[in-house]
């Protein structure tokens, strides 16, 4: 008779060499369960599936020799099949975890959101900041008129800070986005590297004052004495002799052209160490001039009955809502706006309560084409067309703009 010593390690042998093929099934399972259908496959059932293969298996390699199927040697078949359900066991264990820990959807946005490299991300002020320049020549967009020369090279000169913490994925939104703002582009495309390089295509400007009149307003130019510090946005009233108007600036000059904003150095003279220059908004020096509003059309008629008409800037306030998107993003809090797709893709959350219930994000605004409407019913329906500003955790926002999208 064998002695026990040797059976064990025999048992523990063909346990292992029978074994593989159950452990391999035992992760698929408990993968692809919690992975697609979110459920945990009873350690039980794969258990019995585990040694149902290991005797398919085991018989094929040693279980069915007559020597170890005898009593004398049933100690080796019972460590092997202890070793067979061990193995079932944990590579059951560690697919069902890998499943609830992946994200259920790779995509490519996914794979781009990756992080600035530490050396180019600098510490200011307690907050970490990375300056982003452009670099190579600014290609020109298909499809649309190519960029002036002076305007590519204003885009190529510049320069701008972003917080240091952003993905790529967020920093070129927020490199287009201020693309846009400043040169009043029509199309922008930006990728940023890890160092902070940014390669930009973009295309003119369609048109001047037209583009920048809101739908529905009407551009009116006044002659007046314009204040000086006067900029493209700001809100002010026209005292005309048929009352009060109030528009906003569409294009202002005083003393002949409005003020030249600041030019940024060029890339070869910039200090590494030193912050960037941005360009800052065209702004009036003062005195008589002219003054481009944008208003309604009823207004805009009695404007053009005007000659001449003083222009009084009115205040915007302290921009408390900046404070607010500030105390949000330092609780870890993300504002974003969203569009919804054609084929229903929030299903039975298709409301404001379903989506903070599924997704746990808070539905600030809705708009369906009637205007916005801000706290919207908790029970409103969502279709596919609505914009939403929602606010939420970074992951949560980018899980729900990756299912409407």
């Amino acid at each position: 008779m064998t002695a026990l010593p040797v059976q064990v390690l025999h048992g523990i042998y063909l346990g292992l060499l029978a074994g593989v093929v159950p452990a391999v099934v035992a992760f698929a399972l408990g993968f692809l369960f919690r992975y697609v259908v979110g459920l945990t496959v009873p350690a039980f059932g794969v258990v019995v599936l585990g040694i149902a293969l290991a005797g398919v298996n085991g018989g094929l390699l040693a279980f069915a020799d007559p020597t170890i199927t005898q009593a004398a040697n049933s100690a080796t078949l019972v460590v092997a099949v202890l070793v067979v359900t061990m193995l079932t066991l944990y590579t059951h264990a560690v697919g069902d975890r890998l499943g609830a820990d992946l994200p259920r959807r790779i995509t490519l946005r996914g794979l781009r959101d990756r992080t600035l490299n530490a050396d180019v991300v600098d510490l200011v002020g307690g907050h970490s900041r990375v300056t982003v320049r452009v670099v190579g020549s600014v290609r020109d967009v298909e499809g649309y008129p190519p960029l002036s020369e002076p305007l590519r090279a204003e885009v190529r000169a510049g320069a701008w800070q972003f917080p240091g913490d952003l993905r790529l994925s967020e920093l070129e939104e927020r490199v287009a986005d201020r693309l846009r703002s400043e040169f009043d582009l029509q199309e922008v495309a930006v990728s940023v590297d890890e160092h902070g390089r940014a390669n930009v295509a973009a295309a003119p400007p369609a048109a001047g004052v037209s583009k920048r009149t809101p739908l529905g307003k009407r551009a009116v130019s006044v002659e007046t004495l314009v204040p000086t510090g006067m900029a493209r946005g700001d809100e002010v009233a026209v005292l005309a002799d048929g009352g009060r108007v109030e528009g906003t600036v569409v294009s202002a000059r005083s003393g002949g052209e409005p003020s030249a904003p600041q030019p940024t150095p060029e890339p070869e003279s910039v200090d590494e160490n030193a912050a960037p220059v941005a360009p800052s908004a065209p702004t009036t020096t003062g005195g008589e001039g002219r003054v481009t509003v944008a208003v309604s059309r009823a207004d805009a008629d009695r404007l053009l009955a005007t000659d001449r008409a003083p222009v009084v800037v009115q205040a915007r306030g302290t921009g408390r809502e900046y404070e607010l998107l500030g105390v949000l993003r330092r609780a870890g809090q993300r504002v974003s706006r969203l569009t919804l797709g054609e084929d229903d893709p929030l299903g039975v959350a298709a409301s404001p309560e379903g989506v903070r219930e599924e997704y746990g994000v808070a539905v600030l605004a809705v708009h369906d084409g009637g205007g916005w409407r801000v706290a919207p019913e908790p029970d409103r329906a969502l279709v596919s067309g609505d914009e939403l500003f929602v606010v939420g955790s970074r992951a949560d926002v980018q899980r729900l703009g990756e299912v409407v999208a």
